[in-house]
């Protein structure tokens, strides 16, 4: 039974990796958030020791370290993103592996530092990429990963709505959540490079705290893409039907449907990292680099790769 501790349980994302560690049989003897409305951890693992201050926290993993009594083998990280770093070395420096979610870090430059540190303390980093992991992905991955008799014409259009909550948040706050394309477009650039080769030219046709849109040249793939989280952007199916999230990638022409199968990808991806075959440092390295280029690039207009839904918005 691997033991695990746990950054940021008060957030969005910690209950799937609750789940997942459950469902494995892991159990988490420690977790920190500076919220103290954790009452998630009664369906889970009601014995974890809690703290709302993560010094605290360290010195209690310190101490475990130290007595070598209750071994801690993995530290999940789901804190703010820019936290990410600062508490993968933490992780290492307990002598834990390290299972962070996306994005893994929010400069590229980092990626060098931790894995150094990998090699420095003998552990490993592991990264959330969850869309590896859906069947309906590895379908795509196995029909167009491999046909280079020509290029691809993609469409991407990723919309989920999101309350006046979301800009008042570290999310909506360009230096710890790293803007849109970061903080929720980092899974599908990192699908769409894993699917299509690595990125040869990036245009940010648009941007603003609630929607971007741009293009993307891959090795084999021409991509138009587009992210929101306002609900005014969400097709007018999707209204009436009372739907809040939208996803379409549409490949030559051809919609490839993914709209299901969200729910039980962490606990597929924890099942791969503790068979040791989790994706690491390198694996999250071009999407890191492409969501870096495309916060820090500017505008261009008069595109002709301009993806339908910004003309719309125009």
């Amino acid at each position: 039974m691997p033991n695990f501790a746990i950054t940021g349980v008060a957030g969005y994302i910690a209950p799937r990796h609750l789940k997942a560690i459950r469902e494995l049989n892991g159990k988490v003897i420690a977790a920190v958030d500076p919220h103290d409305a954790v009452g998630i951890l009664d369906q889970y693992f009601p014995e974890a020791r809690f703290f709302s201050e993560f010094e605290r926290f360290d010195r209690h993993l310190e101490k475990i370290r130290r007595q070598g009594s209750s071994k801690l083998d993995y530290l999940t990280i789901c804190s703010p993103n820019y936290l990410h770093d600062a508490h993968i070395r933490t992780a290492l420096r307990v002598d834990a592996d390290a299972i962070c979610e996306k994005p893994l870090v929010l400069n590229p430059w980092n990626l060098d530092a931790l894995n150094a540190l990998e090699k420095e303390y003998g552990k490993r980093v592991y990264t959330i990429l969850q869309l590896r992991a859906h069947p309906a992905i590895q379908a795509i991955r196995e029909r167009y990963s491999k046909d280079h008799s020509k290029r691809h014409q993609i469409t991407l259009t990723y919309i989920t709505s999101r309350g006046n909550w979301y800009l008042t948040s570290w999310k909506g706050q360009l230096e710890r959540s790293g803007g849109l394309a970061t903080n929720i477009g980092v899974h599908f650039f990192d699908m769409l490079s894993w699917i299509f080769g690595s990125c040869r030219k990036s245009e940010v046709h648009y941007s603003s705290p609630l929607t971007m849109s741009g293009f993307l040249e891959l090795e084999n793939a021409d991509v138009r893409w587009f992210l929101s989280i306002d609900s005014e952007q969400l097709p007018t199916t999707c209204k009436e039907k009372g739907q809040r999230t939208f996803r379409s990638i549409n490949i030559d022409g051809t919609e490839a449907e993914f709209s299901e199968g969200f729910t039980d990808l962490h606990t597929e991806v924890y099942r791969r990292i503790l068979n040791g075959q989790g994706n690491g440092i390198e694996d999250a390295r071009s999407s890191i680099e492409l969501v870096h280029r495309i916060r820090n690039a500017p505008i261009t207009s008069g595109s002709s790769h301009t993806h339908p839904n910004l003309l719309k918005t125009k």
